[in-house]
């Protein structure tokens, strides 16, 4: 049912509740991982052309760690992982490669329904509105949050 996870990453180290749902399943199902960062490009319209290239080379960097960091959670795991960063509007971004990389689940973060925090909240509500395949939104504004429901879900899917 689950060959192929598309697991999106900000980089921060709330994702490591994300990466715990996702190598669950990519275990379970020996799913192949791929593992995707967007450097937002919506973020370069307030600054001053010459500073872009910084600008966008330091996220950049922030991606390759932050991507890195996740395949090396992996390595244990039977799941082949791969990497991608992509510039650009992210739940565009994250849609778009749902489709390339013909994803069967997109396993993400989320921070819940509080408007404060930062964009991924928003991102994440536009890809489980969109996409074309299953959504596991997790919430990492709580990064204790209890597995036992993923636990529950993954297990009955498996009797099937």
């Amino acid at each position: 049912m689950y060959d192929t996870l598309l697991l999106p990453t900000d980089g921060s180290e709330a994702m490591e509740t994300v990466v715990e749902h996702a190598r669950d399943i990519a275990e379970r199902r020996g799913a192949d991982v791929h593992v995707l960062y967007v450097v937002d490009d919506r973020a370069f319209l307030t600054l001053d052309d010459d500073r872009i290239p910084d600008v966008t080379d330091q996220l950049r960097a922030e991606g390759e760690r932050a991507t890195d960091d996740i395949a090396s959670a992996f390595d244990a795991a039977e799941s082949s992982v791969s990497t991608e960063i992509r510039e650009g509007n992210p739940s565009d971004e994250i849609l778009a490669s749902v489709e390339e990389r013909d994803a069967d689940l997109v396993v993400m973060g989320t921070h819940g329904s509080d408007p404060t925090r930062n964009m991924l909240g928003s991102v994440s509500q536009k890809v489980v509105t969109l996409s074309s395949v299953p959504v596991l939104t997790v919430d990492i504004a709580d990064a204790d949050a209890d597995s036992s429901a993923i636990d529950t879900a993954i297990d009955a899917s498996s009797d099937n």
